[in-house]
Order: C-alpha cells, then structure tokens, then sequence
C-alpha cells in the first residue's frame, strides 16, 4: 500500500519478510540501520539474498531516507514490530522493540526534504503510472494508491493477475485487435525472459523494454535482441509457408513490426545500465539469449496458429507495399520535398539565416497566414500557412502522409527529414528507407510555433499538427523547438487603454480589475485580428504568450492520440465523457 498524506509525507506499507533487525555481522549494528543508512546494503547484493532487483544500484532505500527531512521505518517480523527513525539520513533513535506481532512487514514513512528538493509535492497520477507499471511486471501482486491530501480523497487499486498478457491489452485499449496476446517466457543462464505481443488493425509499433521492472526508456540490448527475432521468425514463416515468394524481398523490421505492441521483460543479476539517463540496458550476453528465447518461442507459436500467423503475415504486406509505394515518392521527390533544396512557394521565409534566432509559424488557414505575414518581424520569423485540417497521420500509412501537399510543405521547411516514431518514442529505423534520415542539426528554425484559432476547430487543426510532429518528427519536440501560440480570445477598450484576455476566466479578472465602463470585442479568429492586434499578442517576443510542447511519457501521449484521433469511436466517447466534468471545451494540447 502507498498513500500520501495532507502533511506532505508518503508511506509504503508491504506484507514480505521485513526487513531484518538482527545485528549485521561486520558492522556491529542492526541489519535494519545498515540497510537504511549504507548504499548497497540490501539482501540483493549478497549471494543468498533477492534473485534480482528493481533498484538500478541498490540504494532505493538509503537515498530516500539521506533525502528525507525525516523517515520512519517499522518492521513486522519473528512475533515483534520494530522502530526506528531517521532525520537527514542520521538515526535519532536506536532501534526499539515495539509490541508484538501476528504477521511480517515492512511500513517506511517519509517527507521529503524541501533543502533538496524544488518541490515536495507528490504528483498521484506519476505515482499511479509507476505503481500500475509495477503491477502489471509482477503479475497478481496487489498494489493500492491512497491520496488522503484535499476534501476529496482519491483512491486506485492495480491488480492485474495476466501479468503482461493483461499489460498488452491495456496499451491497446481503444483499437481492434487481430488475436488474442501471445506470451512466452524462458530462463537461461540465469536470465528470465518475459514477453507479450498483440497485434492491433493500427499503423503504429508501442514496444515497451523492462529491465529488472526498470522502463529502460533507451531500449538496450534486450530490445535489439527481441526485434530481431521476430523479423527473423515472421519471415521465416511467410516464405517457408508460401505467403512469401522467393523472388520476393524479406519484410523489413518496420513492416513485421506494423502495428504491434509488444512488452519485454528481462530479469537478471547485475544489469548495467547505460545512456544519458541510465535507462538503457548495455549487457551485451542479453541480446542473445533474448534472440533465441523469442525466435524459439515466437516461431512455435506460429507454427500452431496458423490463421493468427496468416493475420499478422497479411498484415505485414500490407505495409511492405506502402513501404515501396512510399519509397518511389520519396526517391521522386528527394531532392526537393525531402532533402530542402527547394522550399514551399508558399513560405514567406525570414531573412536570418541562423537557426537559433528563427522562428517558424504554422498558420491556420491563408487568410489567417496573410495578417500574420503583415504582423512578423521577417528579419527572423517566418510563416507558412496550411490550408484547413490536414492529413491525420494516426489514420494513415506513410505513403498517404507523405503525398499529402500541407505536410511535405511542413518537411520540406523545416528541413531535417523525417522518422517514424513509435508509440514508445523509439524511431522505427526500419522506415528510413523510405523517407529521409531525421537530422537534428539541419533544422531550419530553433522555435517552430503552431498558430490557430482559440477555438475548438483551431484546437482540432492543433492537435493534428502536433500528432504529425509526435509520429514523425519527436526528436525535435524532445529538444524543446516546438510551441504552441497563445492568442487571445478577447480585446477590452477602457478609455484609450487596450487590454486582451486569453479566455472566459481572463477577461473576467481583467473586468472586475477594470471596474469602469469598457468595450469587449470576441476575436472570431486570427482572420479577424489586426495585424497589430496579432503582432503584439502573439508573435512580438516581449509580449507575447507561447506554450512549449513537452512529452514526459510518450507512451501516455500515444495513447491519448490513438483514443482520440484513431478509428475506435467508443474508446473516444467514454473519454469525452470522462473529461466532460473537467472541462468546457477539451483541448488535450493548450
């Protein structure tokens, strides 16, 4: 159990062994002190202790409390509970023999230190995400979130007993299907391996890499290994089989991997983790132990089900042909549309040529384009309109998104090529072929500012911008290049004073602050303002508002894409009426 507390604090209840009070043989003292005041000192680490740890290097326990203004730990174990607390890391008391008990238990309560940290706040939604994330690993252990902070206190249980089968059928809620999960798992050397696979009827992969019940973020070798194996083992089969002709070429890795969403699970002694946030898995004997486990396990499965394997065979030819459809566009037009030799006619461009100073506005609509273009300072910002609603790339195959006029104006502008990305915001490294290699350092412009209406159809051609750039382009919203534009909804008159109001509650403060009689004008849209209007509430840099796009997990922001913007209307409806409450006019991106 987890429940946080109005006082700031959070505690972490569990029914194991608890931990042990004995004195520790070398260091004279409690084994319970040792633990949680020493890095490396939990029964992980020796022989006989865990098989494997969720800890990336053994000091959970003894970070949290050295980072705590205070930590109370309580252990439930031999018929007896016993105490101790800890402020800044130090123990204020020994460690004290407190009644008796009838089960065994560890209970950590703690409040972290607000010397160290911005804020102490506990956000529940990362905790839930985390906690659901743990129970699904471990499949059947129950794991309940409390939040006793405000007048409503909210409550979550995770118990999943399919372990990841049931994981892979969360993460495609809100799609159709093609089977049932295929799971497999095997041990060797000492490794376990765990996996789940369904294919869904969509255009897009979401892969999920765990190691030790670690997100490894970065893939690793347990990932090369999986993906691997299973192009491997499809296109063994649709050959042998006959789906595939010899005079054929082998399916690419994209192309078996259409659609898939798949979770990996890797536990073993010792991972080492590499990459800029230590969230990629580097021991180089797991890539092929993963190989062989999925290679084996995957292609038994096939063999067995046959109409699933022609499903998921079908499936991938599918997208090999709009694969090759998608690579004759883009050798036809790579040296214009893709490689940036020749922009958009329609891109009134600005005069610096240095990236770092310029900036790029995707306007809705010409006319909108036209003000905005009078508005722009055109030493550094440049504007391209787009013409009405644009392509919807959760709906469409590469070779659709490409054809489409508003989106290679977008590339062709922007200059870095594209990548397909998928759900977990892994570049599908298959696709280059077909489209040009993402390039970070050609881009173009350092601040790309999505301009539309303050509306709910400017909010509707926003989140198809942003979903072209999630799918095809998130590296650069990773580096923190892309913006949302703030325009106000309405201008306020008072005398010869003139104020703007973002929305319904600004204008309302502005008011009542006002207190005298004024003129309210509702902008009807971007076309309607004028090009001052427009130039000092949206676009002057000193004046203006900008949001910047941030993705803190990919994989929730695919999810609530695919729900929004995919097929499955239902799955969209109970989301709308989910949020109803919360909001008048949902807007997921503003």
């Amino acid at each position: 159990d987890v429940t946080l507390y109005e006082d700031g604090t959070a505690e972490v209840v569990d029914n194991g062994r608890g931990i042990p009070v004995d004195e520790h043989p070398t260091e004279k003292r409690s084994a319970l002190e040792v633990v949680m005041t020493t890095l490396h000192a939990g029964g992980k680490f020796g022989g006989g202790g865990y098989k494997v740890s969720g800890g990336l290097h053994g000091v959970g326990v003894s970070c949290t409390n050295a980072l705590s203004e205070w930590l109370e730990v309580e252990v439930s174990r031999d018929g007896a509970k016993w105490y101790q607390r800890y402020e800044r890391g130090k123990p204020v008391t020994k460690v004290e023999k407190r009644g008796s008990a009838k089960g065994t238990g560890t209970r950590v309560r703690f409040k972290p230190d607000a010397q160290i940290f911005e804020t102490t706040d506990f956000d529940f939604d990362t905790v839930a995400r985390r906690l659901r994330e743990l129970a699904y690993l471990a499949g059947g252990v129950k794991i309940a979130l409390r939040d006793r902070r405000g007048a409503q206190p909210r409550e979550e249980v995770f118990h999943y007993k399919g372990g990841i089968r049931a994981y892979v059928e969360h993460l495609n809620e809100g799609t159709d299907v093609l089977h049932r999960p295929i799971y497999f798992r095997g041990e060797r050397e000492g490794v376990e391996v765990e996996i789940a696979i369904q294919y869904n009827d969509g255009i897009h992969e979401a892969i999920l890499s765990y190691a030790n019940a670690i997100h490894t973020a970065e893939g690793g070798t347990h990932l090369s290994g999986f993906k691997s194996a299973v192009t491997a083992a499809i296109n063994n089969y649709a050959f042998s089989s006959g789906m595939r002709k010899e005079k054929q070429r082998r399916l690419t890795g994209d192309e078996v991997r259409e659609g898939m969403t798949a979770v990996i699970s890797v536990k073993l002694r010792n991972p080492q983790f590499e990459g800029q946030t230590k969230t990629k898995l580097g021991n180089s004997e797991i890539e092929g132990l993963v190989y062989s486990i999925v290679y084996e396990g995957l292609s038994e499965f096939l063999a067995e089900n046959p109409a699933v394997a022609r499903r998921i065979v079908n499936k991938a030819e599918t997208a090999a042909r709009a694969n090759d459809a998608a690579r004759r566009a883009a050798e036809a037009t790579r040296k214009t549309a893709l490689s940036g030799a020749s922009l958009p006619g329609k891109l009134a461009d600005c005069s610096s040529r240095n990236p770092e100073e310029s900036e790029l506005f995707l306007v809705e609509g010409d006319s909108a384009g036209g003000n905005a273009k009078q508005a722009r300072d055109s030493r550094f910002q440049a504007i391209l309109p787009l013409r009405g609603v644009i392509i919807n790339v959760e709906k469409n195959r590469l070779d659709r998104v490409l054809s489409n006029e508003e989106i290679r104006a977008i590339i062709t502008a922007l200059g870095t090529g594209i990548t397909p990305h998928s759900g977990n915001g892994e570049a599908e490294n298959g696709g280059e072929e077909a489209t040009s290699k993402f390039d970070l350092s050609k881009l173009r412009y350092h601040r790309i500012i999505v301009m539309a209406d303050a509306d709910v159809d400017g909010s509707h051609i926003r989140t198809l911008v942003l979903t072209f750039f999630f799918r095809y382009m998130q590296p650069l919203i990773r580096a923190g290049h892309l913006y949302i534009a703030q325009p106000p909804l309405y201008r306020v008159k008072a005398g010869k004073e003139t104020h703007y109001a973002l929305d319904d509650e600004a204008l309302k403060a502005l008011l009542n602050k006002l207190g005298k009689r004024v003129t309210v004008y509702r902008f009807k849209g971007l076309s309607e303002m004028d090009p001052e209007d427009l130039a000092q509430t949206t676009m002057e840099p000193a004046t203006r508002k900008l949001r910047q796009v941030t993705l803190e997990e990919a994989e929730e922001a695919s999810h609530i894409i695919s729900v929004l913007m995919g097929d499955n209307v239902e799955q969209r409806r109970e989301f709308l009426v989910q949020h109803a409450k919360a909001t008048q006019d949902l807007d997921l991106w503003a």
